[in-house]
């Protein structure tokens, strides 16, 4: 049964206020601050005792009674309990997605978790494209931030609903703000040749250690963030085949991943890491450099274009673009590019692609055939076999090899510049045999 009372320290003092003392659904007294006017307490205490009667006998669910009260909430304890609960990420990551939520939710007059409203988003992210003259990629970025956010508050049992459910997303195909083109593999010999001669600083980097950040990105396809976090404890030479290892916090996709390692890097990192702590960087703060401005320049010292019609050629397009497209033109499969590139989803490899009209034409010549039919001949007045039984041509040849084959590696053997410590004049000229696999990768 259900009463009110005042606390002895306010017993015979006026406008002090009254108490409700009740039993909730669960059995246990409860005691709650009421008003100054004893009647208005005594209807409070009647409201909460007949609630506990209702919830006891199911006609309330409590959980969704305290979910409802959320909505009323003020959006900025929310979002602080929000950006605590990423604190597992890193720093820049959350920095992004809370500076994202945080502007939309100021941008559309948001106060409390109920004004969540898709509308409301997408016409506000119209509004801030047009003024800003951000792209498609931008705008998603806020959308997948604020929707991270509202898939939380469900997750956390704070809304019963994502609120914002069916926001959408622009295709980022058809407004490319930055479009990359991918190297050859001569064009990215004559890159490192470029640094490697060089005596200019560039972003506090010498030739010498530029030309060894581009190889190391062209031949792992690692990103920039992740080259900057490799040391020598990071590699495995020793083992078969030899690996190198990137932490789960570097790499994008948050997990942690081994990969393989060409052969004629192997030999390189050999050189690379003599004399390194085990945990000293190999290419120190290099995610804190303007390193498209390293390739610019060195691409302009070797007399090639850093924006052609096909796209620039920055950094992550030199390396990782150039990477994924080389192991293809090598004769990788999708698959297998997709993994070594680590993406999720293989149309995201195939972005990362940049196969020409040259490549096609090639591919298209490639192709095997054979007529239909006893007896036929082809235009030049050849016979062409008309089963299996009949001997092969020597267009037939299985040993006839890929138009790749002949490309930056000798079909025999290559040689490759080791640069010690001491600089170029104690380079060694090492011959040795092709790996396994080509990888279309020019001399160093």
């Amino acid at each position: 049964m259900a009463s009110v009372f005042k606390r002895g320290r306010d017993k015979g003092k006026r406008r002090t206020h009254w108490y409700v003392s009740y039993t909730d659904h669960l059995g246990r007294r409860r005691t709650k601050k009421g008003f100054t006017d004893r009647l208005l307490s005594e209807q409070l205490a009647a409201k909460l005792e007949n609630e506990s009667m209702l919830r006891e006998r199911g006609l309330i669910d409590p959980d969704d009674e305290r979910i409802a009260g959320q909505k009323t909430m003020l959006l900025s304890v929310h979002l602080d309990a929000f950006e605590r609960s990423l604190a597992p990420n890193s720093e820049k990551y959350v920095k992004l997605v809370m500076s994202r939520v945080r502007r939309l939710v100021k941008e559309c007059g948001f106060e409390v978790t109920g004004d969540l409203c898709p509308d409301k988003v997408a016409e506000t992210l119209a509004t801030l494209r047009e003024k800003e003259k951000f792209g498609h990629r931008t705008h998603n970025h806020y959308a997948q931030a604020l929707q991270t956010f509202t898939n939380w508050l469900v997750s956390s049992r704070r809304l019963v609903g994502n609120p914002i459910v069916g926001l959408e997303r622009l295709n980022v195909d058809v407004d490319i703000r930055h479009q990359r083109r991918a190297l050859s593999p001569e064009e990215v010999a004559k890159l490192v040749e470029s640094a490697r001669t060089s005596d200019v600083l560039i972003q506090c980097y010498t030739g010498e250690a530029r030309a060894r950040v581009y190889i190391a990105s062209y031949m792992t396809g690692l990103r920039r963030k992740e080259l900057a976090s490799l040391t020598p404890r990071s590699f495995d030479l020793q083992a078969t085949p030899p690996t190198v290892t990137v932490q789960a916090t570097v790499s994008k996709h948050r997990k942690k991943d081994v990969l393989p390692l060409h052969p004629d890097l192997v030999v390189m990192l050999k050189f690379w890491i003599a004399g390194l702590a085990p945990d000293e960087p190999l290419f120190p703060e290099l995610d804190r450099k303007r390193t498209w401005l390293m390739v610019k320049k060195d691409l302009k010292r070797a007399g090639i274009e850093y924006e052609t019609a096909d796209g620039i050629a920055d950094f992550h397009a030199a390396g990782r673009h150039s990477h994924v497209t080389e192991l293809l033109r090598s004769g990788a499969s999708l698959p297998e590019a997709r993994e070594l590139a680590r993406h999720a989803d293989i149309r995201t490899t195939m972005k990362y692609t940049h196969i020409g009209m040259e490549d096609r034409a090639k591919a298209l010549g490639n192709l095997r055939w054979q007529r239909i039919g006893s007896g036929a001949h082809d235009a030049g007045g050849h016979s062409v076999a008309s089963n299996d039984n009949a001997p092969a041509s020597d267009e037939d040849d299985d040993t006839t090899g890929s138009p790749y084959e002949s490309g930056s590696f000798d079909a025999s053997s290559r040689e490759l510049a080791l640069i010690g410590t001491g600089g170029d004049e104690n380079a060694e000229r090492v011959r040795f045999p092709p790996p396994p696999i080509s990888c279309s990768v020019s001399r160093f």
